[in-house]
């Protein structure tokens, strides 16, 4: 037998063939054997196809973004709030940034929800919440993010003319009291709140859930209400709802902390909410102008467990009883049954061996006074003008964009090499390639012939086309990459394309010649001749000369040169390009590519062969040419060769320095070019000059990776590390420069190295948790340097010791003390892990102790024995006192009063197990406490006192690394 709830598609139960046959069932004919079957299709809308809700629905979805139903379903609830989405377009956003902006981002949502067919993106939206993408892929809670989304906006609405809109719709008003039931004596505020949360737990349907929000607390015995003049009172304390909102937002508490398991479980209890509400009986301030009775108007449902799930949202948009279920993308028509009943959540089907985790999270309700208000139509008309332009021509934009990017494939990058882009290039090839490829391209058809492509590069750079000429780069068998001079005459231009001087499918880089008459810039020395067409002949050679003084190279311009170049041309023609005398000594060299430098003439090349030697040259080649130099230039000067130059260059980094402590903060931030073989004294030196102090105070620290971009471990003064080692993750041919993060110090680096970091907890007492330092102390030093410091910082008690000592506790039992003249560097080798060190003062009792006296450690626990909680502390104890004595000293230390503390049970360990006293005249002896020494202490003992008692402190559920707070940060 198909049944639709069972799991394996209802296939799980039969019927038996016999039992289908037999006349009594009435299932089969029994002279024919027909059938008569009745069935009732239905399917669910689907996903990821061309389902049209605009079409069946007349309402479009929300797309997720990966794990972002819950701000689907949100939304969607909070768009259907017409007078609030009316009042979100008439924030002014004309002037707001287009990415940052969360109003505009909001009116960009509601505004497309409005107008378009297909559903939205909410990209931008969470973008301009200041979220990553890993937030996009994490589920929040839908309760929290309407919490703080509705504060975000309210905040952004003050001092607009729809000020004041969020809490005219969202908040209610309560009074919380306490009322003393024998004297005339009561105690009371007034609370605004945006949301009600209701117990699930326990309870039968809404109603009940208010009934026991509202239940009087009865503060009588122990537990009396201080009431002032008038003493200790028995008395009820209370709230009492003063003001429903016209919108009523209910959060369930499906989410509870669960002291067992120490975890937040859902509580998947069927619990019921009307489709009419009426909270008559809550409101006890009389009679109001509008009834608290209201009309369901959305369900936010959650599917799942606390781990995760998944969120839709039912919604009755017109208030007309007419459901439609948001689910993502999604959207179709439900019946009411659906929308409010299916979502009570538990289960009452006896098939059901499991128990339905799909329930209500959030209920919106709307007054029914205030439903044409709430509901009122939102037309075009109520836009402001100036935000549809603007986010039509958004839309225009990206359609455009879209287009480009579809024809994508018809276009290639252009980028364009000028000769002012080899004059500033300090390194092997004639332009740093890097920094052309970061350029924003041009764009150009693949099918434009080349004489358009010509004019086209005229036009933007301002040139007559008869005035440019282009040469396309092309790379060569060695790696390196040259410009071609093409031999282009009017024909070859009309039949070519540009795709046809390419090598490459997407990129095209070009050098621009513009000729020396039109450039006065240019190096070149030729005019006429540079107008002519070069034959098949030449070859075209670029000159860079280098200044071993100035450590620097100066682009000469270029040439074109017959193939059959001998030496003596060459010369000339670099002393011409130099300005140098006729005849004057050079080395010339071919810069090949990268660490790859070949030398062409020399001033011991044989004299009789540089007329009659061809040099080994080709098109394109970067000859690089200096002034002969002496023995004696060549031993004072550090890089008196180009190959000496070109070495070098191959160890120089760009490194950008960040101010740790204002890493956004541009003005604090800068670039240094400086050589991987530097030592960490020669790079605080140049990063001290550029910020103009003193390079003791200043602090490096590396990156954490090449991936994470944020300060990780500093580096040490005394470190024998070079530049190079400092970025061993790192790819030196990186296009983004090398990081480092600096810090200003307070003192010498080298006197704060001899310090370290140190966490203590100052403990004031044993009842609250302390408060925590982070201590800079002396590795050198002494724990009573640690303790002069805390002393510095905290206030003692006026009748205290006023003496420190340093205790070590570990899983909320002590460990032991520290001595005063103990050396610091040997202890601070245990401050690690999961242990906590304390420093309170010593209670006067215990300064000083008897032959008879010693301390013993206390701990609290509740049944298990080894699992203690709370704080733990010490207790001196003399040979003689009863357990009675000890008793009545550790309540007086505690403040526990008497009923409470009558609860308590004591216990001594013994041999690792609870041995309880029960009989208070028994009277310690210090040799059955077995005292031991713990670090050379003071004090100390491996045998320790335990408190039972039940736990009250609140326990927080262990937190997991995918989940965080919703935040907005802009």
């Amino acid at each position: 037998m198909f049944y639709n709830k069972e799991n394996d598609w209802g296939f799980t139960n039969f019927l038996a063939f016999e039992e289908l046959l037999d006349p009594a069932k009435g299932l089969v004919h029994p002279t024919d054997f027909s059938m008569n079957l009745e069935v009732l299709v239905t399917a669910e809308p689907p996903h990821g196809v061309c389902w049209d809700s605009k079409k069946y629905t007349g309402y479009i979805g929300l797309k997720n973004q990966g794990a972002t139903c819950y701000m689907n379903s949100l939304l969607q609830a909070l768009y259907f709030t017409n007078k609030l989405r009316k009042a979100v377009y008439m924030i002014p956003t004309e002037a707001d940034d287009s990415i940052k902006s969360v109003p505009l981002a909001i009116q960009r949502v509601s505004y497309e929800l409005q107008s378009h067919d297909k559903p939205v993106g909410t990209k931008k939206l969470t973008k301009s919440f200041g979220w990553e993408t890993l937030d996009s892929f994490m589920q929040h809670d839908a309760q929290e993010l309407c919490r703080v989304l509705l504060d975000n906006m309210d905040m952004k609405m003050k001092g607009t003319r729809v000020e004041g809109t969020i809490p005219g719709l969202f908040e209610g008003k309560m009074i919380s009291f306490i009322r003393c039931k024998h004297v005339d004596y009561e105690s009371s505020r007034e609370e605004s709140f945006m949301d009600i949360q209701l117990n699930v737990k326990d309870q039968k349907d809404v109603y009940e859930s208010f009934d026991d929000y509202v239940r009087v607390e009865v503060l009588e015995g122990d537990n009396k209400y201080d009431a002032g003049d008038h003493g200790l009172q028995d008395a009820e304390k209370g709230i009492a709802f003063t003001k429903f909102p016209p919108v009523l937002h209910l959060q369930l508490k499906r989410f509870q902390f669960d002291p067992i398991s120490e975890n937040n479980i859902k509580i998947n209890d069927r619990f019921e909410f009307p489709e009419r509400l009426d909270l008559t009986k809550y409101i006890k301030v009389g009679p109001t102008d509008v009834p608290p009775v209201y009309f369901l108007h959305a369900v936010l449902v959650h599917s799942g467990d606390n781990h995760g799930g998944h969120y839709v949202v039912y919604i009755n948009p017109e208030g007309d009883g007419k459901w439609c279920k948001f689910d993502d993308d999604v959207v179709v028509r439900c019946t009411k049954k659906e929308a409010i009943e299916r979502n009570y959540g538990g289960s009452s089907d006896e098939f059901l061996q499991f128990r339905n985790c799909t329930n209500a999270y959030m209920l919106v309700y709307i007054n029914e006074a205030k439903r044409e208000e709430i509901l009122q139509p939102v037309s075009e008309d109520d836009i402001p003008g100036y935000l549809s332009q603007r986010l039509t021509e958004e839309r225009e934009t990206e359609a455009r964009r879209r287009k480009e990017k579809s024809e994508q494939s018809q276009y290639l990058n252009l980028r364009v090499v000028t000769e002012d882009d080899m004059v500033i290039h300090q390194g092997h090839e004639l332009v740093d390639m890097e920094k052309i490829m970061a350029r924003k391209p041009f764009r150009i058809r693949k099918e434009s012939n080349l004489l358009q492509f010509q004019e086209t590069l005229a036009e933007w750079f301002g040139y007559r086309p008869e005035d440019i000429r282009f040469w396309p780069y092309h790379s060569r068998q060695n790696g390196s990459a040259r410009p071609t001079n093409l031999n282009l005459d009017q024909t070859t231009l009309q039949s070519h394309v540009v795709q046809d001087i390419s090598s490459d499918e997407e990129d095209l880089i070009v050098f621009l010649e513009i000729l020396p008459y039109r450039n006065p810039r240019s190096c070149r020395n030729l005019t006429a001749k540079a107008a002519q067409r070069r034959s098949d002949s030449e070859m075209t050679l670029f000159f860079r000369y280098y200044d071993p003084v100035r450590k620097v190279l100066e682009y000469k311009g270029y040439e074109m040169f017959s193939e059959k170049l001998q030496a003596k041309e060459l010369i000339e023609a670099c002393n011409v390009k130099a300005g140098f005398p006729s005849g004057t000594a050079l080395l010339i060299f071919n810069d090949i590519k990268a660490n790859n430098v070949e030398k062409l003439v020399a001033p011991d090349f044989p004299s009789g062969r540089l007329g009659q030697t061809y040099l080994d040259l080709c098109d394109g080649d970067l000859v690089v040419f200096q002034k002969a130099i002496t023995l004696e230039e060549d031993a004072l000067l550090p890089l008196s060769t180009v190959k000496d130059f070109f070495k070098d260059l191959t160890f120089r980094t760009d490194v950008e320095f960040v101010d740790k402590e204002r890493p956004s903060d541009d003005s604090c931030t800068f670039s240094l070019t400086l050589n991987l073989k530097m030592n960490y004294s020669q790079v605080v030196n140049a990063v001290a000059a550029r910020l103009r102090t003193d390079p003791k105070r200043i602090q490096l620290f590396k990156c954490q990776s090449a991936l994470r971009d944020s300060p990780g471990a500093a580096i040490t003064c005394s470190s024998d590390s070079t530049l190079k080692d400092l970025f061993t993750n790192f790819r030196t041919s990186m296009p983004k420069p090398k990081k480092l993060f600096y810090h200003h110090l307070d003192m010498d680096i080298d006197e704060m190295e001899a310090r370290k970091e140190v966490k203590v907890v100052w403990q004031s007492n044993y009842r609250e948790e302390g408060r925590e330092f982070v201590l800079l102390v002396n590795r050198k030093g002494m724990i009573k340097d640690l303790l002069e410091q805390v002393k510095k910082q905290v206030d003692l008690s006026p009748d205290g010791s006023g003496q420190l000592r340093l205790v070590e506790i570990m899983n909320s039992k002590m460990q032991g003390t520290f001595p005063l003249m103990g050396p610091l560097e040997n202890s601070l080798v245990n401050m690690s892990g999961n242990r906590t060190f304390r420093v309170e003062e010593i209670p006067t009792d215990q300064v000083k102790l008897g032959p008879d006296e010693l301390l013993i450690p206390v701990a609290h626990f509740h049944k298990e024995f080894h699992h203690c909680f709370g704080i733990p502390f010490y207790l001196r104890i003399k040979a003689g006192d009863t357990v009675l004595d000890v008793k009545e000293r550790i309540q007086k230390i505690l403040e526990v009063p008497d009923k409470e503390f009558e609860k308590y049970k004591f216990c001594i360990s013994h041999l690792g197990k609870p041995l309880y006293m029960e009989d208070e005249t028994y009277k310690f002896q210090l040799k059955d406490l077995n005292p031991q020494n713990v670090y050379s202490g003071t004090v100390g003992s491996t045998t320790w006192l335990g408190i039972d008692h039940l736990n009250k402190t609140p326990k927080r559920p262990r937190p997991s690394y995918l989940e965080k707070a919703v935040k907005i940060y802009n």
